[in-house]
């Protein structure tokens, strides 16, 4: 497979299965899109559950011999990956650009997550251990150790599609297991481009295969395949329940990742400034595309009017245009999903919501073409209203004034998700509280999203199951065996 990104020619993809490009079983292609121009920039096999079947046995043959090796050799496979992406970094980071949309300052950081996943879980290669307890009985010890499942499935969202790959393909191959990624329709060759490298580095066949198609045909053929050990996805909370009933059957293991609805609290004792710096940053970093975004703010009465009227003033001033030019904030990434912010926006609008900042889609002159929606403020009166309630997953932040610290974690908790919330306040005893008081996986305190790699990344209530990153998230790769050791 090419990737001629600079010839103006449309990309072919290919399915990668055991070391080899293929268009597998599929009969039609689909169309991947540039989302500022409509443009078409790639076609992809659509591919069936044979090719899911035919990557997971690519996968489980070549699993054996690489669980056999050292977990150093595996980790230095993973180093390898690593520099060769920073080797086309570039590459990569307008593939990320063309496709998904995102500003291409936005999608060189994203190239750097992919390296500090890859680099990161590669220095775990030392540190996966076990333990050896002492028995009631004489004459014996009880050893746990840990092994990898064998195949695991990667299933992931459109909004940082290799980030999102690396985060779970680096510690799933560390760890022994092997890695089936199903590369997500609407982003799929910057995931074909990692197997692209991996097969340039020497990665034996079969220890990573990508394939392509649609979630409800290949992807529930991945999860309900007994030749799947792990599922591991990000994604939404619709989409995770669906995985969520397909494994039923196997009862699969699962790592889900799915939507949240993040609060932004800001209290009367606040740097104003700093809490408006890191909501414009927590709201309007790829184009509102993160599950951890700054999805309603909850501001203290004495302090809302300060912090709206520099919110406001900053938001009207977000730069949006092509993104390989670099401006603030690029299109969404489809159609479909400007007209669901546009629909949730005039629910709220008949609800009672009163506009502070109009944005909304933008449909003419340099907009003609692309999915575009400019930043959109507003005030509610309400808990109940869709802005707080519904995952926006874009650029409309709606606010709520609040009387005090407790009001604001009751209405905060008043949520099916629970995966990220945020915290301004320069009172220590709000600070200690909030880890009590906000029932999410994830609090950020007097600062703006983005976790770290070393930490651990996971959801509460329907934002999910399991985990991803630092030591606990790569301990999600490998399974436990216990024996019971007798001498006598």
């Amino acid at each position: 497979m090419r990737f001629d990104l600079d010839s103006g020619s449309v990309i072919r993809g290919a399915m990668f299965i055991g070391g080899q490009w293929t268009s597998g079983s599929a009969q039609a292609v689909i169309t991947v899109e540039n989302p500022a121009t409509e443009e078409v920039i790639a076609t992809i096999p659509e591919g069936g559950a044979e090719d899911a079947h035919a990557a997971l046995a690519a996968a489980k043959r070549a699993q054996p011999s690489w669980a056999a090796l050292p977990a150093i050799k595996r980790g230095e496979a993973v180093l390898a990956l690593a520099d060769k992406v920073e080797e086309h970094a570039e590459a990569l980071a307008r593939i990320l650009t063309l496709e998904q949309g995102k500003p291409i300052s936005q999608a060189r950081g994203e190239v750097g997550a992919v390296l500090m996943f890859l680099r990161h879980h590669a220095g775990a290669a030392r540190r996966i251990e076990g333990d050896i307890i002492s028995s009631d009985n004489v004459d014996e010890e009880i050893h746990i150790r840990r092994h990898p499942y064998g195949v695991v499935v990667g299933l992931t969202a459109w909004n940082y599609p290799a980030a999102l790959a690396a985060r779970k393909l680096a510690p799933a191959l560390v760890a022994g297991n092997t890695f089936v990624l199903l590369s997500h329709e609407i982003t799929p060759i910057s995931g074909l481009f990692l197997a692209h490298l991996a097969k340039e580095t020497g990665l034996p066949d079969g220890v990573f295969n990508v394939v392509t198609g649609r979630g409800p045909v290949v992807g529930q053929a991945l999860v309900e395949s007994r030749d799947t050990g792990l599922v591991t996805m990000t994604g939404s909370t619709r989409a995770g329940k669906q995985i969520y009933a397909a494994a039923a059957d196997t009862l699969k293991v699962l790592r889900l990742e799915l939507g949240g609805k993040a609060p932004f609290i800001v209290m009367d004792d606040a740097d104003i400034d700093r809490a408006v710096d890191a909501a414009v940053t927590a709201r309007y970093t790829n184009c509102g595309q993160i599950c951890t975004c700054n999805e309603r703010m909850y501001l203290h009465r004495a302090i809302a009017d300060e912090f709206l009227e520099k919110f406001v003033a900053r938001s009207r001033a977000i730069s949006i245009g092509n993104p390989m030019d670099d401006p603030d904030m690029g299109p969404k990434v489809s159609g479909v999903e400007v007209a669901k912010i546009e629909e949730m926006v005039g629910r709220a609008r008949r609800a009672g919501a009163e506009l502070l900042l109009e944005g909304g889609p933008l449909r003419e002159g340099n907009f003609a073409k692309g999915h575009w929606y400019s930043p959109t403020v507003l005030e509610v009166t309400e808990n109940t209203s869709p802005l707080i309630q519904e995952e926006v997953f874009g650029p409309v932040a709606p606010a709520l004034r609040v009387d005090s610290f407790e009001e604001a974690a009751r209405l905060a908790n008043d949520t099916v998700y629970g995966l990220s919330a945020y915290v301004f306040t320069r009172d220590h005893r709000r600070l200690m509280k909030s880890p009590y008081a906000l029932k999410f996986g994830e609090l950020y305190l007097n600062r703006s999203n983005g976790e770290q790699v070393q930490a651990f990344h996971s959801g509460w209530g329907q934002s999910g199951l399991g985990g991803e990153d630092g030591k606990y998230g790569f301990d999600g790769y490998l399974r436990k065996q216990t024996t019971y050791l007798n001498w006598g």
